[in-house]
């Protein structure tokens, strides 16, 4: 599944945002190439003839390569924060907030794995300016989700030693989805995300009702 299918049209339709359409299509190139080759291993050149376009028209949408990863990653942890935020700002006690965070990050990790092993796997390939500006949504993702396993430990829903380590664990779980999900396994993204919601409650100890 290349980077442009991995999700149905629609709302929220992957990359969407991206205009005008040859820069889209260079984006979902560099998506295809640097999650099969590596981003070091991958020439402007492969992007562009991925993309049907000469090398040269590249750079009138990205001045770089990196340019390219930067937007890749910005969007994705963008996306990944807002469906934490939208979880940890829910209705509900904080075990069915933490299971639905947990539910939706691994469906979208699931649905879009191709993206999201680049979003992810490739922090280092970015300059110190972008790589500061990604690791700072990262720590707003982790201090996202460490907020509903406090508010379930001052409930009393949940017994957690260690919030921060906990944290930690269920997130690096939740994307290492990306690096295993096959669309021809025997899960869906749906049934993957309930799977580690389950997972996850337990690991908190959380009480079924």
């Amino acid at each position: 599944m290349s980077a442009a299918e991995e999700t149905p049209g629609g709302e929220d339709m992957p990359w969407g945002e991206v205009t005008p359409e040859a820069a889209r299509r260079l984006l979902v190139a560099a998506v295809e190439a640097f999650a099969e080759r590596g981003y070091h291993a991958t020439t402007t050149r492969d992007i562009a003839g991925r993309a049907g376009m000469s090398p040269a028209a590249l750079y009138i949408h990205y001045k770089t390569k990196e340019e390219l990863l930067h937007r890749i990653s910005r969007i994705g942890h963008d996306r990944a924060l807002e469906i934490l935020r939208a979880a940890a700002d829910g209705e509900g006690t904080a075990a069915e907030r933490l299971g639905e965070a947990v539910r939706s990050f691994v469906r979208w990790h699931a649905e879009r794995h191709t993206t999201a092993r680049v979003v992810q796997y490739e922090l280092d390939a970015l300059g110190p300016e972008h790589r500061t500006e990604i690791v700072a949504l990262r720590r707003e993702s982790d201090a996202t989700v460490r907020r509903i396993i406090n508010e379930g430990v001052a409930a009393g829903e949940f017994d957690v030693p260690d919030v921060a380590g906990t944290t930690v664990a269920v997130l690096s779980l939740c994307i290492d989805v990306s690096r295993w999900f096959n669309t021809q396994g025997r899960r869906t993204p749906d049934e993957v995300g309930a799977l580690y919601a389950d997972l996850v409650l337990r690991m908190v100890g959380a009480q079924k009702k």
